[in-house]
């Protein structure tokens, strides 16, 4: 189990990411606007860099919905590869099945 305060760190990350989406979207489509002026494009890589660290999205981490644990993350379950056995031997994941050749 992850400790709460790392799960608490990335939840607060992906809120940031989310609030300062547009806004972020907004200067990169400037940046590689090549119709704009030299200035205009450094001003808009200026006015990004001024943006919070955590608003870029590559900082977010996926974690385990169950356990909050950072590795062997599996994105069309959300769960690690540990949790992802154990609900796939009880038979929860509808359509996953062991395999066998």
């Amino acid at each position: 189990m992850a400790k709460k305060s790392m799960i608490a760190r990335d939840v607060k990350r992906s809120l940031t990411v989310a609030r300062f989406a547009d806004k972020r979207a907004t200067l990169k489509a400037k940046v590689k606007d090549p119709n704009l002026s030299f200035d205009e494009r450094q001003a808009a890589i200026q006015d990004l860099q001024k943006l919070p660290r955590n608003a870029s999205p590559s900082r977010m981490r996926n974690r385990c919905r169950l356990t909050g644990r950072p590795r062997g993350y599996y994105r069309k379950f959300g769960l690690c590869r540990n949790k992802l056995r154990e609900v796939v031997m009880q038979g929860a994941a509808p359509g996953v099945v062991k395999a066998s050749w």
